[in-house]
């Protein structure tokens, strides 16, 4: 028999959930009113991520700015010290191919792209809000603006205010939430990303550059005091500190992004009877760098997979288990030091001294370097002081 499945959400994890199981012949329907649309978020794709989805998305067409280096600076810090990522390839036809280490999409355009695919497919977009979730013996049961449906399995992908989280499974918590705010910058873009490291809140403020305009903000946890205003008013005092924003047309922004300690994650529930969380929804977003978009396209394959496999959703939840959270949890416990002032002020100085530690810091944005082996490769550096002094302080991680 045809698996019935309803996807809330039409983002990058609901919609390339969509695709595979499409591919496999199920009847697939995506409801989400407003999508594809732009989305508060630095908007970086990493190589891995562009990987995933090239089978189906032709990725050098894509509006997308290739970054070709980024710039750290902190507040303890007179350094500023760049870091290079990767430069622009050109394939043998001398055409722009886009680089395997960082890009920074339209993120309307990357999700229109990833929603074509998914329609071609076979997936059926329906332009409706659910409002209402509730699994019963028959199937699940969905309330949505266009009126009742129900459906023989669910895939929650609709964000860290996930209503399918909320009635199947539970809310976030305030305390595994960030708050994530800014501005968009129209008129101005680039090839440089900016981080500058803060310790009030823990954590920094980034420019990242789209094909249209600059994407700058900051990220602080949702408990942490401070409100979307005086965050918003640190980035603008950075701003105009650097000028970075300068001859731009500010558009503020504010959006939650699922931001779990080690115990969150140690206690997520991902599946259930007739239904999966996927992407921001299941909380998968890297604690440090709040990056979310690879994860998103990751758990959204394995979770059309397992149904198409005929699997029990907790087979889903425990391949999540073993191969994503595994990492997110090392990222949790890195957390708390990676953003101390002592630790931050070290890595401006390695960083600006380090040819070596410069290259481990592209990996890791670049999403090539795991948390699980980044001692042991700063510790292989050729700067083995500034790498043993590293190491030393994360002993504390």
């Amino acid at each position: 028999m045809k698996i019935d499945v309803a996807i809330v959400g039409a983002g990058p994890a609901g919609a390339w959930a969509a695709y595979h199981l499409a591919r496999k012949g199920a009847r697939v329907r995506l409801f989400d009113p407003t999508h594809p649309r732009e989305k508060p978020c630095g908007g970086g794709v990493t190589g891995r991520a562009l990987a995933l989805v090239s089978r189906a998305v032709e990725v050098p067409k894509l509006p997308a700015s290739i970054i070709t280096h980024a710039r750290f600076s902190s507040s303890h810090s007179k350094q500023s010290p760049i870091v290079p990522l990767s430069a622009e390839p050109e394939n043998r036809a001398g055409t722009r191919t886009l680089a395997p280490g960082l890009v920074v999409a339209s993120r309307k355009e990357f999700d229109r792209a990833l929603l074509r695919a998914a329609q071609e497919a076979g997936a059926e977009l329906v332009t409706a809000r659910v409002v209402g979730v509730a699994v019963q013996s028959d199937g699940v049961h969905l309330e949505t603006t266009r009126g009742p449906v129900i459906a023989g399995f669910i895939i929650g992908a609709d964000g860290a205010n996930s209503l399918v989280r909320r009635r199947l499974s539970r809310p976030f918590r305030r305390s595994e939430l960030s708050i994530a705010t800014g501005y968009f910058v129209h008129g101005l873009s680039g090839r440089e990303i900016a981080i500058h490291l803060v310790a009030q809140p823990p954590g920094y403020i980034w420019s990242f550059p789209r094909p249209s305009h600059l994407a700058i903000g900051i990220c602080a946890q949702a408990d942490a005091g401070f409100t979307s205003l005086a965050l918003r008013e640190q980035t603008a005092a950075w701003m105009v500190k650097t000028a970075i924003a300068d001859g731009g047309r500010l558009e503020s922004y504010s959006w939650p992004v699922p931001s779990l300690d080690l115990d969150g994650f140690q206690q997520l529930k991902l599946s259930g009877d007739r239904w999966s969380l996927v992407g921001d929804a299941a909380g998968l977003v890297d604690p440090i760098t709040r990056e979310g978009i690879y994860f998103a396209l990751l758990s959204g394959e394995w979770a059309a997979d397992a149904l198409g496999a005929g699997a029990a959703a907790g087979s889903y939840a425990q391949r999540v288990r073993e191969e994503i959270l595994t990492e997110l949890s090392r990222a949790a416990r890195l957390k708390a030091t990676f953003f101390r002032p002592s630790f931050m002020t070290l890595l401006i100085h390695a960083l600006d001294r380090s040819a070596a530690i410069r290259d481990v810091m592209a990996d890791l944005i670049a999403g090539r370097q795991s948390y699980a082996g980044l001692k042991w490769r700063l510790l292989k550096t050729f700067e083995a002081r500034l790498a043993w002094r590293a190491v030393a302080d994360t002993e504390r991680w």
